[in-house]
């Protein structure tokens, strides 16, 4: 057999280079030619590469010259390729002049009762690696809850004292307006008295006490058609102080989105704070957190 350049090799049979695979790791045994010894090589074919292979075989022989690894149709296999891969496939391993033909053996599957009992192997190291890590991971994570916290409330400071101001003086018009319909109802009411008893008679005025209920009636549908709700004195009350606060808030420049979204992720951080303490204090496992991206 030849390699890239043409130069012949000894070629030695399959059995001076063995492979096996030993606690899932596959184990490499050939023979030294300067030491005239076999030597075993255990390999992480996920980590290592073939030039670090190759590299490890050289440091346990210093009478190595040349070590190289070919495939089967006479290719050089690069330093970089991974020994998973290179197990793939038979290759050729190359030191010095001779030639080793390398036949990996096809590694059995699993069987499902074996599977199963590394599923609950890996279960426990889980758990064991939880438990170990738990106190560490908790308090960690309230760590950054409260600097979370922290600076949300600096963040809403200013924001909740310009929102008082804007709240004292919408409740103060709504007020004002309550006042001013109770001023107008009473006039109103004055003035039908004194037409009725010292202007006209009760016989002309009833028409116009009936058109003035009428109208009234008329403005409380129109109310219930523009807003879809009953004229009932507390929504009235409270839907014209949310109508002075959004005015007022848009001249004072106060963003009332950004408001409601950082009262939300306090919120938020300060509830899985406290689920995250209830463990800390009681030494049971973190119940989970649900986090916004």
């Amino acid at each position: 057999w030849k390699g890239q350049e043409g130069t012949p090799y000894s070629t030695l049979v399959p059995s001076d280079v063995t492979i096996n695979y030993r606690h899932g790791l596959p184990v490499i045994t050939l023979m030294l030619p300067t030491r005239s010894e076999r030597c075993r090589f255990t390999v992480k074919p996920m980590v290592t590469t073939v030039g670090a292979f190759l590299q490890e075989v050289q440091r346990e022989d210093k009478g190595i010259e040349r070590v190289e690894v070919f495939a089967t149709d006479g290719s050089k296999v690069s330093d970089a390729t991974l020994m998973e891969v290179l197990l793939m496939n038979d290759f050729k391993l190359v030191i010095n002049n001779a030639a080793y033909t390398v036949l990996p053996p096809v590694k059995d599957k699993l069987s499902s009762e074996h599977a199963t009992e590394m599923e609950d192997i890996k279960s426990l190291v889980h758990r064991l690696f939880v438990a170990l890590h738990l106190e560490d991971h908790q308090l960690r994570k309230e760590r950054e809850l409260l600097q979370k916290v922290d600076h949300l409330k600096e963040e809403l400071l200013p924001l909740e004292q310009m929102k008082a101001r804007i709240m004292d003086s919408a409740d103060v018009k709504t007020s004002r307006l309550l006042w001013v319909g109770l001023a107008l109802m009473s006039t109103q009411g004055g003035a039908l008295a004194w037409l009725t008893w010292w202007v006209y008679s009760w016989d002309i005025m009833e028409p116009v006490t009936y058109f003035i209920t009428y109208g009234s009636a008329m403005a409380f549908y129109a109310y219930f058609v523009l807003t879809k709700q009953d004229y009932i004195y507390p929504d009235a009350k409270d839907r014209q102080f949310l109508h002075y606060f959004y005015q007022k808030s848009k001249t004072q420049h106060f963003n009332v989105e950004r408001y409601n979204k950082l009262k939300e992720d306090l919120a938020e951080a300060e509830e899985s704070l406290r689920r995250l303490r209830q463990p800390l204090h009681l030494r049971l496992p973190v119940q989970e957190i649900n986090e916004k991206e």
